[in-house]
């Protein structure tokens, strides 16, 4: 049986763009799959291991936009 690989929230920086490969349900709601803000993300997201950090960028970082939020779902 393959192992797990789990991130801990501790690990990121609270203000990290990182990754969410799968949809997450929790009471707080739904949160579908791509890139977050780590402070964004419920911490359930992180004990069941459905983010992953993102690979360094290459080139310059002012060509990569910030990922957009959904005013609504707030």
């Amino acid at each position: 049986m393959p192992l797990e690989r789990r991130l801990s929230r501790e690990v990121f920086a609270e203000t990290e763009i990182v990754e969410l490969r799968q949809v997450c349900m929790t009471a707080s709601g739904l949160f579908e799959p791509g890139k977050y803000i780590v402070g964004q993300l419920p911490d359930e997201a992180f004990e069941m291991g459905l983010v992953d950090s993102l690979p360094p960028v290459k080139g310059k970082s002012e060509e990569i936009a910030p990922p957009q939020t959904d005013e609504k779902a707030r």
